[in-house]
Order: structure tokens, then sequence, then C-alpha cells
């Protein structure tokens, strides 16, 4: 038996599970319905849990008592090269295995008979990834004795811009077992673009950085009629939004892009007043460090030079949100021959370009090797139309998750084998 036969076993216990999460949606760091029934789900198995001290994250450790002996024995056979890792501890190395937890602010539209009842949904499918890591653990827990190292599980809160990575590798996910994880790898669901089963990744970048301003010009009001009396901020505020357009194709290399959006724009109160202030925000997206370092620089200089030129002040404030996302190649290369090899020669795909989402998984990968990848969702032959992650129809077909959970054990269980 494998764990692509054990998984078929829980795909209905699975499918349970993530409806159920699917029901009871939460938001931010603050999840303890979703913590209660992650920790209902792993009860029984042999697991040291523990719980965040800032957040409703989980973190569980599985310890393998397979042994270096087993380990060797099984690595003549495992797929691919495993990356960097370093001197792996006399107990064996250690691997992370992650998922997120949160959903996010949207009223679903869906019409599913488990429809989220509320202000929030799981519209980007992380009820799926909590299911499929609870599924990992359930597999790799009934074969605990072939494992030649630990498993850290990592169910965390507050992906959706509240850096919950962040705060569980200051809590110390990372070294939750004892030594240092060795790699990590964490898999993301796709209700578009991607066919369904089948499974996407990409060495290098695979999602871009992303970060806030928001901008405020001072200006000073006057009536609409005598506009020469006051210090007007909305052309201003107008002029910065379109030169940051213009800012993307004239400072950065194209083959290094940047992406600046403005997604809102708040000013007056009437047509014939003119406001003392005008705001907007704005989202930066990068695919490098240096990119992102320089944006923000040319940014705030440009923002600086407008307001001074017209004789009004601007406000900027800062929020980082998370760096881009990177895999190492070594086990993008590992995941790709795990993949083939369990699942189909058709079932991954390497992407030609990165994605400009961002995700916080980013933090980990900054601190350890390991690869993030897409596992297609999608309920429809038409991948261009169906309803894209975060949109209030976003629909997710949930036969993947057998598959899901049982590429993550064999990656763990590969990787603790090669030492």
């Amino acid at each position: 038996m494998t764990y692509t036969d054990d998984a078929k076993g829980l795909q209905e216990d699975l499918v349970r599970l993530r409806r159920d999460l699917h029901r009871i949606p939460e938001i931010g760091l603050d999840l303890p319905r979703t913590q209660e029934r992650v920790l209902a789900a792993l009860d029984g198995l042999p697991l040291e849990i523990s719980t965040g001290r800032e957040l409703n994250s989980v973190v569980a450790v599985l310890r393998g008592t397979g042994g270096p002996e087993a380990g060797a024995d099984r690595a003549d056979g495992a797929a691919g090269a495993a990356g960097a890792g370093g001197a792996a501890a006399a107990a064996g190395p250690v691997v992370l295995l992650r998922a997120d937890m949160d959903a996010l602010p949207v009223v679903e539209r869906t019409g599913r008979d488990f429809v989220a009842d509320g202000p929030n949904m799981h519209a980007c499918g992380h009820d799926l990834h909590t299911a499929m890591l609870v599924g990992a653990a359930q597999l790799l827990s009934a074969r605990r004795d072939r494992l030649a190292g630990d498993v850290v599980f990592m169910f965390q809160p507050g992906e959706e811009g509240q850096d919950g990575a962040g705060h569980m590798i200051r809590e110390g996910v990372l070294d939750a077992a004892g030594p240092r994880v060795v790699g990590a790898y964490g898999l993301h669901v796709m209700s578009s673009r991607v066919p369904r089963g089948r499974f996407v990744s990409r060495p290098g970048t695979f999602m871009a950085g992303a970060d806030e301003i928001q901008v405020t010009v001072r200006g000073a009001g006057a009536h609409g009629s005598l506009p020469h009396t006051g210090k007007d901020p909305i052309p201003v505020a107008c002029e910065m939004v379109v030169a940051l357009q213009s800012l993307v194709t004239r400072k950065f290399d194209i083959f290094d892009p940047v992406v600046i959006t403005v997604g809102a724009f708040h000013a007056g109160t009437a047509s014939n007043i003119i406001p003392d202030d005008a705001t907007f925000h704005v989202t930066m997206r990068s695919f490098s460090r240096a990119s992102r370092e320089k944006m923000l620089l040319v940014v705030v200089d440009l923002l600086n030079g407008l307001a001074s030129a017209y004789g009004c002040a601007v406000d900027i404030t800062y929020k980082e949100q998370y760096p881009p996302t990177v895999n190492h190649a070594a086990e993008v290369d590992f995941l790709e021959e795990v993949t083939r090899e369990v699942h189909g020669e058709e079932r991954f795909e390497r992407l030609e370009n990165p994605v400009p989402g961002a995700e916080d998984f980013s933090r980990v990968l900054e601190e350890v090797p390991g690869t993030y990848a897409f596992l297609g969702a999608c309920t429809t032959d038409d991948l261009e139309h169906a309803p894209s992650n975060h949109s209030p129809l976003a629909d997710f077909d949930d036969s993947v998750l057998g598959d899901g959970a049982s590429l993550l054990a064999e990656l763990a269980d590969r990787r603790l084998a090669r030492g």
C-alpha cells in the first residue's frame, strides 16, 4: 500500500472536514473555531501539539521512529535531489509541511449546500489546504515507523495580509522539533487557470512580493468657484496616480518588472467644495529583492516631488507585506520527480513566468530550503472563465484533497530518507 492508496480511504473524511471548515470561515490571526476543529481532527494521533501564544496557530510534531538505517534503505529509490539543508541531527532531519487556515471578508455567492453563512468566505481555498495537511498528518502518523526523522505540521492563521508565517517563525515553528527544518513544502489550490489535479511550480521566483502605501495629499480647502484661494489636493493626487504608471516603465528593467495599482481613492464631499485632503491607497508588486527596495525609494521621491511642485504636503505610510516567494531549484526538481512518479507524468507542469500574487510562505523559504506549488482544483474545464481565487463565486473541487495529502506525505517521507 502506498500513501496514495491510503489517501483514497481518507477522502470522504477529508471532504467532510473541508466542508465543516468552509462553514465557519474566520479571518486574520484569531481563528478559535478553526483551531478547535483542527485540534479535534488531530486528536488521537501520535503528535506533540502546541498552539500559538499571539495567534490561533497549531504546530504538531511527528517523531519518526524509522531511524537512520531505515532512511538509508529507502533513499536508494527516492526521487530527485532534495537541496541543501545542513547536517542532520543524530535523531534524523526535520521536514516542515504547511497549510494556511484563514478566510477572506467576502460574502459567498457559490450556492453550494455548505455555503458560509455571514460576511466571510474561504474564497482562497485555505479550507482545502487545512484538510490536506490534516490528511498528511494522518498518513504519516500511520507510517511513523518508516520515517527517518521528524515532521512539523504548520497550521497557520493570517496569510491574507497579517503575516501569520512571520508570527509563527518568531514563535519558533522552524525549530519546533529541536533541529532546524531542512526542507519545507506547501500547496495552494487554484479555482481557475490550472487544470484540475495538476501540480504547478517553478524554480526561482514563483510569486511576487507585495507592499502597500497610503498617500494623503495635504492641501487647503476653498470654494469651488475660487480655486486660486486654496490648494486643491485632488489634481495633485490625480497626477500622482498617473505618474506612478509612467514610473513603472521608466525606472524599472522590463525583465525585472514591477506592478503598481491604485485600488482606492477618496477625496471631497461636494462638487463645489475643494477639500483639504485627498487620499489614495497603492499596492506594489515586485519579483526581486532589488526591485522591491528600489520601488519604495523612487515612489516616495516621486510623491514628495509632485507635492512640493504644487505647494502641498504629502503623508506617506508604508506597510511592508511579503517578500517574493522564491523556490529553491533543487527542491523544485525533487517535487517534480516525486509528483511524476506518484501521480503520473502529466500531473506536473513548470510555469514559464512567476505569478503576481503574493504569499507569506515566502518567509519560510527565506529561512530554509523548500518549494511552494499550486494544485488545480477548478470545478470546470473552462479554466479561463472560471471564477478566480478571492471571488465570491470561487469554487473548488474536493476531489483533489486525497492527492494533495498524499503528495505532502510522500515529500516528507522521501526528504527525510535522504537525510
